[in-house]
Parts: C-alpha cells; sequence; structure tokens
C-alpha cells in the first residue's frame, strides 16, 4: 500500500500527479488527510481524501508520499505523529518519498544524512547532511527526492519503478504521451 498524505495548502500536481500514474500502474494508493476533513491544496483544489489519519496504522505501508507546497509542507512538519509515521515506515523496509518543500521533512529527521537529494529551490538549508542534486528526481536507496511541480510525473514514475516495475511504468508512460524521462 502506498500513502499520500494530504495537509491543507499540499501542491495539487505533486500529490494527484503520482497517485494517478501509480494507480494507472495498477498500484493501490491511499490519499490520507491530516484533519479528517477534505483537504483544500495550495490552489483551492479540494480533495476528499480516502482516509483520515486517525484511522491509519501504516502498518502495509510499503511508501509514504509527501507532497509540497505551502503552507502543506510546513503542516506535515508539524504533524505530531509524523516522526512516528517515517520511522514506522522506514524501519519495516520501506520506501520515504517527498517532493518540492516536503523533503525538509525527511531532512529535519535525519533520513537524507549521506544521501543524494534534491528539493525545490530555497529549501535545501533543511536537508541536513544530503548532497544536492540538480536531477529533477533522485533515488537514493529508499528516499526518493523530487524538485518540484514540474517533476511530478517523473517523481511518480520514479516510485511506480520502484513497485512494479520499468516495463509496467513504460507502457503507462506511452499510454499518457508523456516524454521519455532521463537517466
Amino acid at each position: 500500500m502506498v500513502y499520500v498524505l494530504l495537509a491543507d495548502g499540499f501542491e495539487e500536481i505533486e500529490a494527484l500527479a503520482p497517485v494517478d500514474f501509480l494507480r494507472r500502474c495498477g498500484v493501490t494508493v491511499k490519499t490520507v488527510s491530516l484533519t479528517g476533513a477534505p483537504v483544500s491544496g495550495a490552489h483551492g483544489i479540494v480533495v476528499t481524501a480516502d482516509a483520515s489519519l486517525c484511522d491509519v496504522n501504516f502498518s502495509d505501508a510499503e511508501m509514504v508520499v509527501l507532497p509540497g507546497g505551502m503552507p502543506g509542507t510546513t503542516h506535515l512538519d508539524e504533524c505530531p505523529q509524523m516522526t512516528e509515521i517515517l520511522e514506522r515506515v522506514y524501519d519495516r523496509g520501506g520506501v520515504l518519498a517527498a517532493i518540492c518543500a516536503a523533503p525538509m521533512v525527511l531532512g529535519k529527521r535525519g533520513y537524507l544524512q549521506g544521501k543524494e537529494a534534491v528539493c525545490y529551490p530555497g529549501f535545501e538549508d533543511f536537508l541536513f547532511g544530503a548532497r544536492i542534486s540538480e536531477k529533477p528526481v533522485v533515488r537514493d536507496g529508499r528516499i526518493v527526492t523530487a524538485k518540484a511541480a514540474g517533476a511530478a510525473w517523473q517523481f511518480g514514475y520514479i516510485l511506480g519503478e520502484i513497485l512494479v516495475g520499468k516495463e509496467t511504468c513504460e507502457t503507462v508512460r506511452k499510454n499518457l504521451y508523456l516524454p521519455p524521462f532521463g537517466e
């Protein structure tokens, strides 16, 4: 199971493009509202999440995805359960993924130490101990980070590659008429 955590002020493209891509790949994805209510994105798009944070225990999580956006990233970072959620998933061998400003949530909790990572320009100081990349999406072990909304499809593709393999992702990419992604 993949869980995409939604906080008020999330960047809509960074959350929904990967959800869409992964579901097209046959991956089970659940969006999770931090507040239990419909979640309002940074640009006023309101999303009804599949579940509320209080109803999810993450015991079946293969991956947790943190979309960026402001103030969504701040809300993710300040969520009292965030450290426990990330520990639970990562300690069980799961993948932690974050895009745009959200890699700061991972950086502040030590997950980027010694890892190659990327984020939205201006948030690099929060990627404590990371080797900052210029790539649009970076996978370093069980950590995936991406730069911004423009990399949202590629972010979803890389997440899909981890979960179902390149062949399935290539089929979906071609069906969507997305350009090939660079190495």
